[in-house]
């Protein structure tokens, strides 16, 4: 029996509990939440990570101090990811300091909620220059490294991966949150013609979409029995998500089990995407 080469990349790891092995990654926002959880999550797969954060340093370095627990080397970095001058000093301090970057979680995010007719400027503005234009700048310094440097089999089999965090709100309009969604449907957008323009240099580009996911950034709709309630009347699998969800896909995405996947958004949502109003059949 000929098995394919997948099966013999796969079993052949040197360790398949370190599917990340000396690999290098930089996640923004990775002082809570989603980022701390995908930061905790890629350090126990076996990378070196950046925690990138723009407040409260000492949460940063609490991040640093579990992964380094876990065996990997671990690096707080300061960068406002919306600043072209600060996001090219955390990756010249990255470079300096872990010789390269492999994976890239572009995970900073905010919300700056409002009605649309009393949405200020500087609401959508915020909103837009860290969700979107953050995503831009980091990811355009990932993969000038990434083009430096090429493949390195050894590492892995793709020269490298990023990994954009989007929101179900990608697809599904939100009332009250419109410079959330917009940067959430640019998000999407940014993310697949970046893969479609970097497949041939063997850079994958992919998103996740978590849906509700305790965090502090949502803590008013999950946090008591009643708004967890309300909540789960739009989750199918009647269950509000944890950081963990979302961080044992970002492994996944960001490994050679993931090699033929690029320009896709997962959805880690419980199935708030089917649109459960419709359930019943409208």
């Amino acid at each position: 029996m000929i098995l394919p080469a997948w099966f013999h990349a796969v079993n052949n790891a040197p360790d398949p509990l370190k599917p990340l092995k000396n690999q290098k990654a930089l996640v923004t926002g990775a002082n809570s939440g989603i980022g701390e959880a995908c930061a905790l999550a890629l350090g126990a797969a076996g990378a070196d990570i950046v925690v990138n954060y723009v407040s409260r340093p000492e949460e940063a370095e609490r991040v640093v101090g579990l992964i380094k627990q876990s065996g990997s080397r671990a690096l707080a970095v300061r960068a406002d990811v919306s600043r072209e001058d600060e996001v090219q000093a955390m990756f010249a301090q990255m470079l300096k300091e872990f010789g390269t970057i492999d994976i890239l979680v572009n995970n900073a995010g905010l919300q700056r909620d409002a009605r649309f007719h009393e949405m200020t400027l500087e609401q959508w503005n915020t909103v837009i220059a860290i969700n979107l234009t953050g995503q831009f700048l980091c990811a355009r310094e990932a993969v000038r490294e990434f083009l430096r440097r090429g493949v390195v089999p050894e590492v892995s089999s793709a020269a490298g991966k990023i990994i954009c965090m989007s929101s179900v709100h990608e697809v599904i309009p939100w009332g009250g949150h419109v410079n959330y969604a917009a940067s959430k449907g640019g998000v999407m957008l940014l993310m697949k013609s970046m893969a479609q323009e970097l497949a041939p240099k063997k850079i994958r580009v992919n998103s996740i979409a978590p849906g509700a996911i305790k965090t502090p950034i949502n803590r008013a709709a999950w946090e008591t029995p009643e708004a967890e309630a309300e909540l789960l009347k739009l989750i199918p699998e009647g269950r509000v998500g944890v950081p963990e969800d979302i961080a044992r896909t970002a492994v996944w995405l960001a490994s050679d089990a993931s090699d033929y996947v690029t320009g896709t958004t997962l959805f880690v949502d419980g199935g708030m995407t089917l649109y459960p109003g419709f359930a019943t059949g409208g």
